[in-house]
């Protein structure tokens, strides 16, 4: 009896060798919103160049004008940038690990001296001062809340306060000292698209902040052989296709024209993306570098963009049925409407229609 029971159970192990094994099941999430009220929240991911390369003497701000008249048209009510919170620095200052990512973050010395305001004191400053915001502030309330942004560490919202103020009003006072002062003067000329794309429209909107959602903590990779880290990744970049190297020229042409409405038509366009992806991340997945280097680069690329989209999200999450703008450097776009296009209640806009 026994070994019939074990021979027919030979039997049937051996009838599944070579047979295809059953697809797994997964939970389908695509229509899970489908009976949601109120519509839904409307996302564009806007891919931007970085304007500040080649410095202020070479960017123009009447040529960012078309771009701007037309994501004004859009209507944002709420605006991110690709930049690190005050809050995600409070961390990064407190970790000996994250010393190599402190750069991005800005010197809050001086705005805390001015203000009396630590690092939590300044984010519970800012938002109780934005929870109770009223609908006509004003100019001391204006100058003291970007004085309270320069302490959090978040400029580019001070600008935005800055810039709603009156052109007389635009002096010391309030928690602005002569230092801090001139140190909106400098960002109010900094051709960084935070400020002149960013933090422009949102004064023009009337918005009183951005939401920085940047991070610096998924991709600070532990890398013990930097030299060699730096050489693979190098040498996978190097085996770009000439479809992505046309891609880069025609930038560069458009760029050089003074042509930013173009430019950044070009930029969000899936015919310059897939090709530029594919140069960067898709090179260094073939890196054949025994430590992988180039798949411990795409790994760092991707933890920062799911971190980055966590931020995204809780920037809107209390505000169902918003329009967002998320302005971020093209290579991240590819990420944010694949990512975002996953999450529950939210709608895509296409920037290709919207920079018509």
């Amino acid at each position: 009896m026994t070994g019939r029971i074990t021979a027919a159970l030979l039997a049937l192990a051996l009838a599944g060798v070579g047979s295809a094994p059953a697809a797994a099941q997964r939970v389908d999430l695509s229509a899970l919103d489908a009976a949601m009220p109120g519509p839904p929240t409307r996302v564009l991911v806007l891919g931007s160049v970085h304007l500040s390369q080649g410095g202020a003497a070479a960017f123009d701000p009447a040529t960012l004008e078309p771009v701007l008249q037309r994501l004004a048209a859009y209507r944002p009510g709420i605006i991110t940038i690709e930049a690190l919170s005050g809050e995600t620095c409070e961390l990064l200052r407190r970790r000996a690990i994250y010393r190599q990512v402190m750069d991005y973050c800005p010197d809050v010395a001086a705005a805390r001296a001015a203000t009396g305001l630590d690092g939590p004191a300044a984010l519970d400053a800012m938002d109780a001062a934005l929870r109770d915001w009223p609908a006509q502030p004003t100019p001391a309330q204006r100058r003291r809340l970007a004085s309270v942004f320069l302490a959090v560490g978040e400029p580019a919202s001070a600008v935005v306060q800055w810039w709603q103020l009156p052109e007389v009003e635009r002096r010391t006072g309030d928690g602005l000292g002569e230092a801090l002062v001139q140190d909106l003067r400098k960002r109010e000329a900094n051709p960084n698209e935070n400020y002149q794309l960013a933090a422009r429209l949102a004064a023009r909107l009337g918005l009183q902040r951005l939401h920085a959602v940047d991070d610096h903590v998924g991709d600070n990779l532990d890398i013990r052989d930097e030299g060699g880290f730096e050489k693979a990744i190098r040498q996978a970049w190097a085996g770009a296709s000439e479809t992505a190297k046309q891609a880069q020229e025609r930038i560069a042409g458009l760029r050089a024209r003074g042509d930013l409405l173009g430019t950044y038509r070009a930029i969000n366009a899936p015919d310059y993306l897939q090709p530029t992806v594919e140069a960067d991340f898709g090179q260094a997945l073939r890196d054949p570098s025994p430590q992988r280097f180039g798949r411990q680069y795409v790994a760092g690329w991707d933890a920062r963009n799911l971190h980055m989209l966590g931020h995204l999200v809780a920037a809107f999450r209390e505000r169902p049925g918003a329009r967002v703008l998320a302005v971020v450097g093209a290579s991240h776009k590819p990420w944010f409407d694949a990512l975002l296009g996953m999450t529950q209640g939210v709608e895509m806009v296409d920037a290709e229609q919207v920079l018509r």
